[in-house]
């Protein structure tokens, strides 16, 4: 297994620092004892009320379900821990878990999903709207491309192979849209969006912005469909995210371009600005923008953190969904933070090397690790062939920074 071996050498074993209790998103006694709160709701509460969290109504740690253990790891380093023997757990989970409640999650510009289990657990349910290998149109602007089920899968692997871990849990689902949303929903809204197409298929399409019409309807074959499941990081009631906008963002205007497209020195200005002034945000968006730019994602106009940690922490590269949409095209324009400050964490530019040689070529290690999803293949092969000559291309503008 190339992607054990990759896991195993010596760039990926490199321990992170000391996690102390400040260091931990929730601070929990282990032998508290949770219980449902009596109004019905989903929220969970300690039977002292000395501590806010979303449990389980058992004693002991090992108890308590999966999703909850994996919100209980979260610490100012990382999602989750490396070697972590939660992850193939909660992945089965997310693919397997009966569904007892499916809700529309509001915002956003394209039909989601809010998904319940009988252990509380929620995951974000996303559905195919494209095939596999249907590329985004050339003459398509990168806002008004449909988010891929397959890309937040995608990018969950490829986010955890560059040593990030910065992702939550995504498995791939086959969903029954007939008894595993319609006669579950308890939202109006949604319910009345069902139909049956003239081939007999069972429909829906929601409520949202932009893409929720019968024109845009997601139709099960006849009620099968494919979705991404990502496990849902705790409310945002019991941890506080900052969300914070991108200094590179596009200007999402079809004729106008962003400050960073016209001024050659927009880095020097970004580096004077808070959070950018000082420790490792900067470096870590550039992480972040090489894992775009090895997707293809043009759409990365926010990103967040958890507050509780200040500006002291990892960034959450969280909707994923216009990543892997073209492999013919390198969107070079996506590097712009790595070209313009010629700047990267010293860690990732080894990790970059490492997964240009053989041994652990990035297009191996992806699609092993994509092969046991349950919807393999998750990824068409030129998306997997793109993935190696992109690395080249971060590697040349690396090389460039290096020459200056």
């Amino acid at each position: 297994s190339k992607l054990a071996a990759l896991f195993e050498h010596p760039l990926y074993t490199i321990p992170v620092p000391e996690v102390t209790e400040k260091d931990k998103l929730f601070i929990i006694n282990p032998m508290e004892k949770f219980s449902l709160h009596s109004s019905g709701s989903d929220e969970w509460v300690s039977s002292s009320k000395a501590e806010t969290l979303l449990p389980t109504g058992k004693t002991a740690y090992d108890t308590y379900p999966t999703w909850l253990k994996f919100h209980i790891g979260i610490n100012r380093y990382e999602l989750y821990p490396r070697q972590d023997p939660l992850l193939p757990i909660l992945l089965r989970d997310l693919a397997t878990q009966r569904i007892v409640s499916s809700v529309q999650k509001s915002g956003g510009t394209q039909l989601k999903l809010i998904m319940m289990f009988p252990n509380y657990g929620q995951a974000l349910f996303k559905p195919m709207k494209q095939t596999r290998d249907q590329e985004t149109p050339i003459d398509f602007f990168y806002f008004s491309d449909f988010e891929r089920h397959n890309a937040e899968i995608a990018a969950f692997h490829l986010d955890r192979i560059m040593g990030f871990r910065r992702i939550p849990p995504v498995s791939g689902r086959l969903v029954n849209v007939t008894k595993e949303i319609r006669d579950i929903t308890t939202d109006k809204k949604l319910a009345k969006t069902f139909f049956i197409s003239p081939a007999g298929n069972v429909c829906f399409y929601g409520v949202c912005s932009y893409y929720c019409s019968t024109e845009h309807a997601l139709c099960g074959k006849p009620d099968q469909l494919e979705g991404s499941m990502a496990a849902l990081l705790p409310d945002k009631t019991l941890a506080k995210r900052h969300s914070w906008r991108s200094p590179w963002r596009r200007s999402y205007h079809k004729s106008k371009k962003a400050e960073w497209e016209l001024n050659p020195n927009y880095c020097a200005q970004v580096r004077q600005t808070p959070p950018y002034d000082r420790g490792h945000r900067l470096l870590d968006l550039i992480d972040m923008t090489i894992l775009d730019f090895l997707m293809g994602n043009m759409d990365r106009h926010h990103y967040e953190t958890f507050e509780k940690f200040g500006n002291d922490t990892f960034l959450l590269h969280l909707d994923n969904g216009r990543g892997f949409g073209t492999h013919s095209r390198d969107e070079l324009s996506i590097l712009a933070p790595l070209q313009q400050c010629c700047s990267i964490k010293k860690s990732t530019y080894l990790r970059l090397q490492l997964l240009a040689t053989q041994p652990y070529r990035l297009s191996d290690v992806l699609r092993e690790a994509l092969a046991a999803d349950p919807l393999a293949p998750v990824l068409a092969e030129p998306h997997l062939w793109a993935l190696d000559r992109r690395l080249g291309k971060v590697l040349v503008v690396v090389g460039h920074c290096l020459a200056r």
